[in-house]
């Protein structure tokens, strides 16, 4: 049993204990729990720990230390156990609760006041906490839902997006597939109407020497004569 706390030393919550030491609360507990693992000893109501200053400077020990929790925790059990061994082995006279109790009536009242005030205030931090939890809850199923709603909104858009692109790449493919064929049929007929030119040229062209060639043989004829005329305009 410990024996090295005074009378009027002050206890501290887990809470209080985590915002002392500068940690969160479960991480309070679980070097708690390593300690304990290794044989030290905490004040207990029930199931419990209450911490003392001794306690806080272990916990803050553990916090800072370079080596393995476990090993560190070992040699902070060991030098409790120096304190105990060292101190006094008369045991802290606890004060009888009943010599706590005032005997005066007004006094009294005011202690059970306090302490009605105390429950109270500690069922309403529990009503609080309560309501906080519930709406917490209540909001992660909310950011839950959303998620599901806005991850459904992206999937049916994404598809609907595709289907546009897909859409509109066939839209594109078919007009530029339109666009060759009419210049297609441009450039055959282009080629037709040259191929048609080319040939009233060539007819032209032949008309015109066969005109020539029968020119010159009339003029190879005697002038004056009434067939060197008539020849000109012969099969023309």
């Amino acid at each position: 049993m410990r024996n090295d706390i005074q009378s009027n030393e002050r206890a501290y919550s887990s809470k209080e204990v985590a915002e002392e030491v500068g940690i969160a609360t479960p991480t309070v507990r679980k070097y708690g729990q390593i300690l304990e693992r290794n044989g030290y000893e905490f004040l207990k109501d029930g199931d419990r720990r209450i911490f003392v200053q001794s306690d806080i400077e272990a916990l803050i020990a553990l916090r800072d230390s370079d080596k393995p929790l476990d090993e560190t925790a070992k040699d902070l059990v060991d030098q409790q156990k120096e304190k105990l061994t060292g101190s006094s082995d008369t045991e802290i006279a606890v004060p009888d609760t009943f010599e706590n109790v005032p005997y005066d009536p007004n006094q009294l009242k005011e202690f059970l006041l306090f302490l009605g005030n105390e429950l109270a205030a500690t069922r309403e931090m529990n009503t609080q906490l309560t309501n906080d939890m519930t709406q917490l809850k209540t909001t992660v199923a909310r950011l839950q839902q959303d998620h599901h709603v806005i991850s459904s909104s992206i999937g049916n858009s994404s598809q609907k997006t595709h289907a546009k692109i897909e859409k509109l790449t066939e839209q594109q493919k078919n007009y530029y597939e339109e666009l060759l064929h009419q210049e297609k049929e441009k450039n055959e007929l282009l080629q037709r109407e040259i191929q048609n030119l080319r040939k009233e040229q060539q007819d032209e062209w032949r008309s015109q020497n066969e005109f020539n060639e029968r020119l010159e043989k009339a003029i190879q004829k005697p002038k004056g004569s009434l067939d060197w005329l008539l020849s000109l305009f012969r099969k023309t």
